[in-house]
Formats: structure tokens, C-alpha cells, sequence
């Protein structure tokens, strides 16, 4: 799955012109904890809420409301701003989006094409997509099968399942250690009895059932 069927394309963004209290006033009407900096449709900057907290004086300041209040009106989003952030193109696997993400430690991509702002994609939608890949809401059943790490056994059992005429939905292959790997093949069905019996007749091990009604 690509980026650019995740992502976000109704973008609140900020201009770098902006001010800090612009910046939180956006934040907290939406509920978002980063704004996009954008000028004349070109991604300048990324702005959080974390960045403000820092630009902000600290509460023992020796200075008065009045005065704290003109600093922070003055003080405009490309002072406070991380500039040349970490980007991604529309057209990325969502792997690659989730790789990015964790060895950079963040949890929101803009999505850039040609230069321009098309997106954002956050660290929840990775997971979502996730749980949608693996099936985890469908209706049906998951069967979790310890096999041997070997050619053809993914051909093997999938040719079980067609003998019962079961529809295979999703497949997932978590590989582990000592030459095994757990493979979760999810089927519409919930009469899976037989197909139970059969797939432990050829010597592999059933070590999960999840039914999802």
C-alpha cells in the first residue's frame, strides 16, 4: 500500500509569518499537536507544539504578562520552526514511511510532491493501515500456523484451504528462530474444524485461533 492512500490531504497548515499564539490558537481549536509551515504552497518548516513550549519563557521569568504577551505576539513560527524536515513522496510504500518514522524517531511525515505540500501522514495512520492489512477487524477467522522455514509450505497450506474452499483474506508471515515462522492466513469462514484437522495432519501446529463474529 502507498502513502498516498493514507494520507491526510485536508492539511491545516501555518505560514511562517504566523506567530506563536496563531500557532496555538490552530493547535488547540484542532486538537493537532504540528502544523505544517508553509509559504506560497512550498513546505518551509514543520512547527509543534513542543517547539513553542520551548520558545516560550519560563513561568520564574522576572518578566510581566503584559511583556511576555508582546514577545510571543512578535515572535513569528519561522524563529521557532524545524526547518528541511524529514519528507516523503506520495508515491512511497507505507513500509518506507514507517521506517522513517522509527529510525528518526517521529511520528508525522509531510507527504511532498514536486516541491509542494499534497499530504501528511502520522504514525496512527501507519498503524491503522496495519490493522487493516492483517484483518484484524474482519469478520472471520485467523488461524496462527507454526511451520518449518522452508520453500513451497506457503503454497502447501494455501492449497489446503482451496480444497475446503475456504477464501483466503489476509496473510501474514512472522519468521522466528530455530528454523520456524508462525504464518496467520485469515479465512471468511468460521466452520474451520476440517481444515484444522487437515493442516495438523501434515505435521504442522496450529498455535492460535482468533474468531472475529
Amino acid at each position: 500500500m502507498f502513502v498516498k492512500n493514507k494520507m491526510t490531504t485536508n492539511i491545516i497548515t501555518i505560514s511562517p509569518d504566523a506567530t506563536i499564539p496563531d500557532a496555538h490558537e490552530i493547535m488547540t481549536k484542532n486538537n493537532i499537536r504540528r502544523l505544517p509551515v508553509v509559504k506560497d504552497g512550498k513546505l518551509v518548516g514543520v512547527v509543534s507544539n513542543l517547539d513553542i513550549t520551548r520558545a516560550t519563557p519560563s513561568p520564574a521569568t522576572s518578566l510581566s504578562i503584559n511583556e511576555l504577551t508582546y514577545i510571543l505576539a512578535k515572535t513569528k513560527i519561522s524563529k521557532v520552526m524545524t526547518k528541511n524536515p524529514i519528507t516523503i513522496s506520495p508515491n512511497a510504500l507505507l513500509e518506507e514511511a514507517a521506517i522513517l518514522m522509527r529510525d528518526n524517531s517521529i511520528s508525522f511525515l509531510p507527504v511532498v510532491e514536486n516541491g509542494n505540500l499534497v499530504g501528511i501522514i502520522t504514525e496512527s495512520d501507519i498503524f491503522d493501515s496495519f490493522i487493516e492489512l492483517l484483518g484484524f477487524r474482519e469478520k472471520g477467522t485467523r488461524l496462527t500456523i507454526e511451520v518449518d522455514d522452508a520453500p513451497g509450505i506457503m503454497s502447501h497450506l494455501a492449497g489446503i484451504f482451496a480444497i475446503h474452499g475456504a477464501n483466503i483474506t489476509n496473510v501474514a508471515v512472522y519468521r522466528g528462530t530455530g528454523g520456524k515462522s508462525a504464518i496467520v492466513i485469515g479465512i471468511s469462514s468460521y466452520d474451520t474444524e476440517e481444515i484444522e484437522k487437515e493442516i495438523e495432519s501434515h505435521g504442522y501446529k496450529i498455535i492460535y485461533k482468533l474468531q472475529n463474529k
